[in-house]
Parts: structure tokens; sequence; C-alpha cells
């Protein structure tokens, strides 16, 4: 049975799980450890040449560059990069960029900048970095397509479409040879040939391999590996007008660039018997290293209120839904990223909920706490009214000697830190004075049963500041509440040997008139309000949440004042906040809350 595997870079123990396993019994039975590495992508004749591989793993994060990553990315991205960590192993960034119509430089861009947002990097233990991409492996792909014709393992088909699809047959029945399925090796070289010398038209032709048409997989029958399409590669440009299939360029990508263990979602489990095929043919060729990598599958990410299609999300991008690729409603992750998750969290959260081949649904609530757990010690609390009501301490002039005096006060700014109580732990410092603003929702003229809050004749303390006593409010011409009034009970400052002298059952969150900040606040929601509004046929669009974005004119704390894009703040009672890293700026503050601080949703 498995151990924890104990990481020194984190100095954690992680869970067992079956690739855990899987990897651990190659270790220990030396699987890949006469594999050679000549430091970069080649044939078998190139890595034979090269020393021994010194990562004991090679894995790979394989994105297609046709869209923003996205959460069920982080998953895999967090698996492939963390298991090569974790076993002494490099993890390859590659893109699988051989779908020359919807591939473009903004996406592999996007992707560099989320994998090192994430914390991980592609480098061997040489320095060497193992960033690749599919097309540069074409010229490679087609020798190998070459080979397949003239060992008998493929051939060209020039059936329409819509014949293949009927020969193909279904589950209960077997499919039907082509007609071009007896051709020559010959024959098909030179038609592939012609394929490639743009002599035929998007469509007219595909190769495919020959297998076996009564397969009980229907992936086994004879499915296409290479199919023209004359338009330009974002690498490439015009050099080739057939490109291969992903089912045939991914075990071939994995081969040349001496993958260990290629992990991938379920829905290719299907796909392994032909990737093992394929390796198996071009190994007896000598085309390719050995011991050739396997495939393994695990659950893809499921997450409740969550939509991850590419289409569906690019439907919102497109009609103005949401704002773009980085709506901090996004799933996305720079979606994610401007919306306040870390790093850490996003890695918290998919260590915790493992790697199983079962199809299941996270919560998003599990995503949400380990963000809170992640900012919990390192995020500076603040204070603010994010529906501000103002409130004025009538008697301040008499108390203090003038109007206009100011009292200076103070809080930990990490209040349940290690060091919060220390001599030079953070302090938040602000002044209290006649004016302050309060939460509308501190205030009742007629309070509900059990309020503690203010209202006529009751007492509360204004955090680090002073108890007072409301006296009553005002009320504009609609008798809607105005301003609350209040006294300052005298010698009851937080932090003076006063402040017990009076009891109170309720201490209520405050922002200064004189030195408030006023700010841009953008109160986000789950953008959808069903669970699972990608499942069973429901029309999406017809679930979205209308309160998934509220934006108000609320007044902060002054420490604000010095907060950068992407800095995480926790504003007491109401949850965690980030200042947008696109939208603030000094002198107009912008944050958006990321979680509360804790799961309300639905209740």
């Amino acid at each position: 049975m498995s151990t924890p595997v104990h990481n020194d870079s984190t100095d954690t123990v992680k869970p067992s799980n079956f690739l855990r396993q899987i990897i651990e019994a190659d270790l220990a039975q030396g699987t890949h450890a006469r594999n050679r590495w000549a430091g970069s992508p080649g044939d078998a004749a190139h890595q034979g040449a090269g020393p021994a591989d010194p990562a004991k793993i090679r894995t790979r994060f394989p994105p297609e560059p046709n869209g923003y990553l996205h959460v069920g990315h982080a998953k895999s991205i967090c698996l492939n990069f963390g298991l090569a960590r974790d076993y002494g192993g490099v993890c390859h960034l590659r893109f699988d960029d051989t779908n020359p119509e919807k591939e473009d430089q903004e996406y592999v861009d996007g992707i560099i900048d989320a994998v090192h947002w994430l914390g991980f990097d592609w480098k061997d233990p040489d320095g060497h970095e193992n960033l690749y991409y599919a097309s540069n492996y074409f010229g490679f792909m087609y020798r190998a397509a070459e080979y397949l014709i003239e060992a008998g393992h493929a051939y060209v088909d020039e059936q329409t479409p819509e014949e293949m699809r009927a020969n193909r047959g279904d589950f209960g029945r077997p499919g039907v040879d082509s007609p071009y399925r007896s051709r020559t090796p010959a024959e098909n070289l030179a038609r592939f040939r012609d394929m490639k010398d743009g002599k035929l038209p998007d469509g007219a032709a595909v190769l495919r391999a020959k297998i076996d048409m009564a397969s009980p997989n229907i992936n086994l029958r004879d499915p296409a590996i290479y199919r023209i399409k004359h338009a330009e590669h974002h690498n490439t440009g015009n050099a080739w007008c057939i490109y291969p299939m992903y089912t045939f360029a991914h075990p071939v990508e994995d081969a040349l660039e001496c993958i260990t263990h290629s992990i991938c979602t379920l829905e290719f489990e299907d796909q392994r018997p032909f990737y093992d095929w394929l390796l198996d043919r071009l190994a007896e060729g000598g085309l390719i290293a050995t011991p050739q990598p396997r495939q393994y599958e695990f659950a893809r990410l499921n997450l409740t209120y969550v939509v991850t299609s590419k289409r569906k999300l690019k439907h919102l991008v497109d009609n103005g839904i949401v704002s773009g690729w980085d709506d901090p409603r996004m799933p996305t992750i720079v979606g994610l990223r401007r919306r306040g998750y870390t790093p850490e969290s996003i890695q918290m959260f998919c260590e915790r909920i493992g790697v199983t081949k079962d199809y299941s649904w996270i919560d998003y609530a599990t995503l949400e706490g380990c963000l809170r757990e992640d900012l919990e010690a390192k995020a500076h609390r603040a204070m603010v009214a994010l529906d501000p009501l103002r409130l004025e301490l009538t008697n301040w002039a008499e108390v203090f000697g003038s109007a206009d005096h100011l009292e200076h006060c103070s809080l930990p700014a990490l209040p349940h830190s290690h060091d919060g109580a220390h001599e030079g732990a953070p302090e938040r410092r602000f002044t209290l004075g006649r004016e302050v603003w309060i939460e509308r929702e501190d205030f009742e003229e007629v309070p509900p049963k059990g309020y503690k809050r203010l209202f006529p004749g009751n007492r509360v303390r204004l955090k680090g500041g002073y108890v007072i006593e409301c006296t009553g409010c005002e009320k504009d011409a609609e008798g809607r509440v105005a301003k609350v009034l209040a006294t300052v009970v005298p010698d009851t400052k937080s932090g003076t040997p006063g402040a017990d002298s009076v009891k109170v059952k309720a201490a209520i969150t405050w922002v200064g008139v004189q030195d408030g900040l006023q700010a841009e606040v953008r109160l986000y929601d789950r953008l959808f309000t069903d669970a699972q509004p990608d499942a069973g046929g429901k029309d999406f669009l017809a679930l979205l949440n209308p309160d998934s974005l509220k934006v108000v004119n609320a007044y902060v704390e002054p420490s604000l004042a010095a907060a950068r894009p992407d800095g995480k703040f926790q504003f007491e009672r109401f949850g965690y906040f980030v200042a947008d890293r696109e939208d603030h700026a000094p002198g107009r503050p912008v944050f958006n809350r990321i979680t509360g601080l804790k799961d309300s949703w639905g209740k």
C-alpha cells in the first residue's frame, strides 16, 4: 500500500491517490530508470544519443491555445506540475497547436502567464526550459504517417464525410470497410503526398489508421489521423496544408518528449487503446524511444454554480453578459485572479479535492473555504460602510472642547496572527470625530426582537473608539432616515483604563467622515443560480444570477489609501475584498468582493 509523500517545498504530507501509487510502483520497479534524454524532444536516435534522464518522471500540461484556461485546467496544472515536483521529475508545458483555425498568440501568452501565476515552471534540473509546441513536431508526424502507410497500417480514404460517418457503424453495428481500404502502400503514399502538396481541396480526403472496422471500441474503427486544411498556422505559417488529428498528435508528442506518465481526463479513456496502438507501431519501426509513455485518466473537475464550456464562456463574453475573459465572475484563471483568489488557495483547493476516477460535483463553497483559510492570517483588516448612513455625536464639542477635535484611534491589522499583540505588529490608524459613517443596517428606529445595535436609548461601541448612546434620528422629505443622532460616553475609549466601565452588547464598524475615503465596491456573487447550470440540457442563460454584481459607493477607512492593485483585505463583518488589478488607482479606489466570511449562499 502506498504511503503519503513528504514534499520538502511545502513541508506538508500529501495524501496518496491512484496516480501517486502508479508512479511510486514505477519508481520502485525502475520502469523508467534507463530512459535517456538528449536535452530536447526527438526521435529514438536523438534520445538514444543522450545521457540518462536526470528527471525521475516526466509529465506534461498540454493545453490547446484556443481560449483562456479555467478552474478545471487549474486542477490539471496543479496535478501534473505537482506530481513532477514531488517525485523529482519535470513537467513540460506544451501547446497542442494542431488546429490552425482556432489558435492565437494571445492565448499562448495567457496560458504561460497563468501557469507561472499558479506557482509552477517547466525547467529541467539544469535550468533548461521545457516549453514546447506540437507544431514543431509536424515534420516528424508526417514522417511517422508515411511509415504507417509503408508498413500497411494507414491508408488514404476519399469517401465523403457523410459516407465515412455512415460506414463507421455504431455500438450495435460493426463498421463497413472503405472501398479505398485495399489500396496498396505505394498508392496510399502517392495520394498522401498529393494531400501534402496541396493538390486536393479541404475535405476531399483523410489519412486513416488501418486497425479494425469491427472493433467494439468505435475509436479503433480506422480513425482519421490527418486531414486537409488550407489555413495559415500561427507558428508554421503556410508551410503545411495537412494537419494531424489530436488523437494522432498527442501520443506522438508525448513520445518525442519522453513523457513517462501522460495524465488526462476520463473522456480520453476510450482513446487509450489507440494511443497504445500507435506508439506500439512507431516503436516497432524504431521511430520512438522505449519504454514509451503510458496514459492515465482521472475525473475532471465539476464545480457547482460554474460553466466551463469554452463555447458557452465565449458566448458570455461576446454578448456582453460579462465584461471579458477576466470578469471576476468568470471561472477562468484570469477571472479568478482578478476576483482576488490567490495561487495558494487554488493549489490548496486542488490538493483538498483529491484525484479519483469517480465522476462527482465539488461544492463551490469548498473553493471559497480554501480562499478564506489562506487569507485569514495575511489579509489586513479594514472597516467599511457599504451602505453608508451619517451619524452625528451631538455632545462632541461639549466632551472634547471643540467640534473639530479628532481622536486618534488604532486597531491591529492582523488581530489573529501570532505577532498581532507584539510590539511592532502592523496597525491601522484612523481618527474619530463628530461625524462618522455607519452601516445603514446598524440602526433601527423600532428594533426587532433581539436587535443589539443602534436604536433610541441603546448603547454600542464604535469599534476601536468610544461607547455611544443613540438619542434618535433625522429623516428626509421621503421619511427615510438621513442621519442618526447619538452622544459619546466620556472616558470609554478602547485601550484606555475606562474602556470597560460601560458594558455594551454590540460593537459596530464605522468610518470617520473626516478621513474616510470614497470607494467603488463591486459586490460579486455567483454567476448562476443553479448548482449545475451546464447539466441535463438546461438553458444556462436562463439560470444567470441577476444579482451576480452590485456596484455601491462606499466609504473605507484611511489605511486603504495605501492599497495597491491586487492587495487583499478583510472588510470586517463583510468578507474578503481585493483592490481591482485593472481599475484600482490612487485617488480612485476600486475593490472587488472575493467571498463572504462564511458560506451563506441560498440561506
